[in-house]
């Protein structure tokens, strides 16, 4: 790996080819977010979506939990007060706010995966989950809803019921539950989520990247647009890439039985 500059402090980066690590480090605090790592990550989100040799992200934490969500007695001020904002050169992690990443981005989660995490969660790809994994979706217990989509998104991915079931109580739920709901891809075993999540955007990185990108602009326009506009769009998605270098490569490498070498172009 090839260490990448880090920003505030709160979010480790990597290198591995060509995909990059990105891992919550705040582990003494279960990786609550406060203003710094909120900062950070919209920062190393935005580098990512800049930086043309990478074509995958995982997002991941350090120690044994994945976040326990925002860190309220720090953020709860300067979010009454209006006095938080991301970066302009970042990314909002949530996906709320325009501009959204273009890139896909994979997530390994374990331990405690709470309120704002969920909503990471609901923003990502392709999510690999411990089959230790605690979620819960508690903010009414602390006299807020869900600040981040989640009322808008859950329901939307796991059906009206099941997500209203937990934003309500705030009850936990299991990573077979979340995966039930549809909120998570993969279940695996306790302590091999960072490597399947590693080994899952491998294989996203080898495609082309440019049809990656289509694929997943048209999977988001439907989720933001409507399916309508989506599917209006496609054949100029597909058009655009039809003289592309990847699909020539694409071609021939299937004609040649061997694995294509795409470059983006």
């Amino acid at each position: 790996m090839s260490e990448m500059n880090s920003g505030p402090g709160r979010v480790s980066r990597s290198k591995q080819g060509n995909i990059v690590l990105l891992g919550l480090d705040r582990a003494g605090k279960r990786n609550a977010f406060d203003s710094a790592m909120l900062t950070d990550l919209s920062l190393a989100l935005g580098d990512y979506e800049r930086d043309a040799d990478m074509r995958c992200a995982v997002l991941y934490a350090h120690g044994d939990h994945f976040t326990a969500g925002l860190d309220l007695m720090e953020l709860a001020p300067k979010l009454a007060g209006g006095g938080f904002k991301y970066p302009e050169e970042g990314l909002d992690p949530f996906g709320v706010r325009p501009p959204r990443r273009s890139k896909p981005l994979v997530m390994a989660v374990q331990g405690t995966c709470w309120t704002a995490a969920i909503e990471l969660v609901l923003n990502a790809d392709i999510i690999v989950a411990a089959d230790t994994a605690s979620f819960a979706q508690m903010e009414v217990m602390r006299g807020i809803p869900p600040a981040g989509g989640a009322t808008v998104r859950f329901p939307q991915v796991a059906g009206w019921s099941d997500a209203m079931r937990y934003i309500l109580t705030g009850d936990s739920f299991t990573a077979e539950d979340a995966h039930r709901m549809r909120l998570v891809s993969e279940v695996v075993p306790a302590g091999k989520e960072l490597d399947r999540a590693i080994e899952l955007a491998e294989r996203v990185a080898q495609a082309a990247p440019l049809a990656v990108r289509a694929a997943l602009a048209s999977a988001n326009q439907a989720r933001y647009e409507g399916d309508e506009a989506a599917l209006a769009a496609v054949t100029g998605r597909m058009l655009a890439l039809m003289g592309s270098e990847d699909v020539g490569e694409g071609v021939m490498a299937m004609m040649q039985k061997r694995a294509p070498q795409f470059k983006g172009k």
